[in-house]
């Protein structure tokens, strides 16, 4: 196979060459700026994805990651606390809680919408419970509805896991909009992505907005420079990531109207097919589609058979958090979490890229129907 008949599983640098001029000019204003932290690309930045997000604040930061550990951090979660996340889900919606000295606790996941389920949830719940992480996986919505419940009859902290979920809504409303913080990654390859690292936190509660802005500047008061009012935190956004995010956030729409077009499209052409497709967008949830991930018991081998094909896929995620070597001394088994571990037995992402063409699409779809044949 060569280069000029792959089909990758996403592609970054196809959406960059499209804007490259207007990146490389939002990069050239802060440079000309010499105004590089928490300058006035993200105050800008955070305004506009504020209204994006249907929030009342939104609050950058230097990744995910930090996001999850900052909005935990702000809920108060600390040592001896647990909180509550799906196992099926990157590792770092874990050890943004192990970070703060409190214990992951690990449910299993819905079996059509791989989100965090919640009558495992109210299975695991302890006088400990200090929060909920539910995680919008693959751009699908959680059912929030019960999780928030569950957290107001029990006087819990709702942080959403929002990584994959930029424009995602449940109900009419935003994910990440939901719970007390919304937690977003701007990591390169998310549907809205930075040059580098970076990160966002959105919330309705200015009271918690403060305490962030407090954490992530190295615990510094609001508009001092040598105040420190906490323990903090360097996670601040940088002005040229801010800036290419601004450049970024313009086209998010069309390229989820993109996103949701190319779902379509696998959902007619791999019609009748024994996998277990996503779940499409419903009048209570509109799905994003970060990724299009099917469900396959031969796996592997539909893996294999792409990849020969020139067709790349992605196994997300092939250990469930429970069972990662890092979580060993909690105690996690095999059998524990049996959707979760399913899954990730099962789970393959295929192409999925606001650019990938209804060519490169048919191929990919004629492909998946090849091996079943």
């Amino acid at each position: 196979m060569t280069a000029a008949t792959d089909i990758p599983l996403l592609s970054i640098k196809a959406q960059n060459k499209s804007l490259l001029s207007e990146i490389k000019n939002a990069v050239d204003r802060v440079l000309e700026s010499g105004s590089f932290i928490l300058g006035p690309e993200t105050k800008a930045f955070e305004l506009e994805f504020a209204r994006t997000a249907g929030a009342a604040y939104a609050l950058g930061v230097d990744s995910g990651t930090s996001a999850l550990e900052l909005a935990l951090e702000a809920v108060g979660v600390g040592p001896g606390d647990e909180v509550i996340v799906p196992s099926y889900t990157f590792i770092a919606t874990a050890t943004a809680v192990s970070v703060l000295g409190a214990t992951p606790i690990f449910a299993d996941v819905e079996e059509e919408s791989l989100t965090l389920d919640p009558r495992s949830v109210e299975r695991l719940l302890t006088p400990k419970t200090k929060a909920l992480v539910p995680v919008h996986l693959f751009g699908h919505p959680a059912d929030m509805d019960p999780l928030l419940a569950l957290a107001k009859e029990k006087k819990l902290r709702v942080i959403e896991d929002c990584a994959q979920s930029h424009l995602a809504t449940y109900k009419g409303r935003a994910a990440g909009s939901l719970g007390d913080f919304g937690a977003y990654s701007f990591y390169p390859t998310k549907n809205l992505g930075a040059a580098g690292d970076a990160g966002a936190l959105t919330t309705n509660d200015v009271e918690l907005k403060n305490r962030v802005l407090e954490l992530r500047n190295c615990g510094r008061a609001i508009g001092a420079a040598y105040n420190h009012v906490r323990i903090g935190h360097n996670c601040r956004l940088d002005e040229l990531q801010a800036a290419v995010l601004r450049v970024k956030l313009l086209h998010l729409k069309a390229w989820t109207q993109a996103r949701r077009r190319l779902a379509e499209l696998y959902y007619e052409r791999l019609a009748g097919l024994p996998l277990r497709l996503p779940p499409a967008g419903s009048e209570q949830t509109q799905p994003v589609f970060h990724l299009f991930t099917v469900r396959c018991e031969r796996r592997d081998a539909l893996a294999e058979h792409l990849k020969s094909r020139g067709i790349g896929c992605g196994v997300y995620y092939p250990i469930p958090v429970h069972l990662q070597p890092a979580y060993s001394a909690l105690g996690g088994r095999e059998g524990q979490l049996p959707v979760c571990e399913r899954s990730s037995r099962e789970a393959l992402a295929l192409p999925m890229f606001p650019e990938l063409s209804d060519a490169e699409h048919a191929r990919v779809c004629d492909a998946v129907r090849a091996f079943f044949r």
